[in-house]
């Protein structure tokens, strides 16, 4: 006790600080997100998401061998669809020549040891931009899980490692495991969203893949059916348990900082790899604050990031990842 314990000895300079340090970031802590669009020469900055960039296939694949240069050796991909390509089923989601079967090829191509993970919702396929299949002003929960299925089963084909689910279906990670077991995709893994929540902080992400909900008659004007109730903390165990129990090798929770509480829940109740999204809301806000010269960008970054893996993070997907290696290295 005082005064013979004076806790501040271990606080004195940066290398007793460092010393003692409990939580530290390095490259291996990150997936990183990649935006994947038609076109060719296309590296087009997200307006809501600044110095963040929708790539074209020749283009991604440079991005591909700057990001394993700097020690990043996951990426999770999202493709933007044409119009004229979406329907109510997303069909155009298992196509074996679409972008994101293209994309994964690309990845593999010019770098055969990344790990390529891909996301599997309706939402950029639908031309309701939902998650799911519309029918009587509903998401049809069964139909869909068939569909992520298909969809999943397409993305192994084409090379990907592992799948990430993040639409919130019930039953969907079973539904995609089955299929891919059936398949002999035995060693294709499944990282499940699966505390997702009805959050406000996806707004930039939607204006960088045009996967907003449409403002129809008949059509749920947002995904508060499927994405969970953000005054829910209980209902997290519930979810996640679900997920481990039909499969899913990693599981994740999104958004992350409003949710660093569910991220600790989680870690305490499971012994499986954890991952947290650090989405595009969160990203953009601090871009903004730092270029009104309100916040320092580099620090506030670090901290943000250090708060995701000390509360238990073991994957952090995160836009940042790139600034953050950058800075440490």
């Amino acid at each position: 006790m005082f005064p013979i314990r004076r806790n501040r000895r271990l606080r004195t300079n940066e290398a007793i600080r460092s010393l003692v340090r409990e939580t530290y970031i390095t490259p291996n802590d990150f997936l990183v997100p990649l935006f994947v669009v038609e076109g060719k020469g296309v590296k087009e900055e997200i307006a809501s998401m600044p110095n963040y960039y929708r790539y074209s296939l020749e283009l991604l694949k440079d991005e591909v061998k700057t990001l394993w240069s700097l020690g990043l050796k996951s990426v999770l991909l999202f493709v933007k669809v044409e119009d004229v390509l979406k329907d109510n089923k997303g069909t155009e989601a298992w196509n074996p020549n679409g972008l994101m079967q293209r994309a994964i090829k690309a990845v593999k191509d010019v770098c055969p040891d990344m790990l390529v993970m891909t996301d599997v919702a309706l939402d950029p396929y639908s031309s309701y931009g939902h998650d799911g299949i519309v029918e009587g002003g509903k998401i049809i929960n069964d139909a869909t899980v068939e569909a992520l299925a298909e969809m999943s089963l397409s993305h192994a084909e084409a090379g990907a490692n592992f799948v990430a689910p993040s639409d919130m279906m019930d039953g969907r990670i079973l539904g995609i495991r089955e299929a891919l077991d059936q398949s002999n995709f035995i060693d294709t893994g499944i990282m499940s969203y699966s505390a997702k929540y009805a959050s406000a902080f996806y707004g930039p992400f939607r204006d960088a893949l045009d996967s907003a909900p449409v403002d129809m008659v008949d059509v749920p004007k947002d995904k508060k059916t499927y994405q969970m109730d953000f005054a829910n903390r209980d209902e997290a165990i519930k979810e996640t348990e679900m997920d481990i129990n039909e499969g899913a090798d990693i599981v994740m929770v999104k958004p992350g900082l409003c949710y660093l509480d569910i991220v600790r829940d989680i870690k305490n109740t499971f012994d499986v790899p954890l991952a947290v999204y650090q989405v595009s809301g969160e990203y953009a806000m601090l871009k903004a604050a730092a270029e009104k010269g309100w916040l320092d960008h580099d620090a506030v970054m670090m901290e943000q990031v250090t708060s995701i893996k000390r509360a238990g993070a073991d994957i952090i997907a995160s836009y940042f990842a790139k600034d953050v290696v950058k800075l440490i290295s």
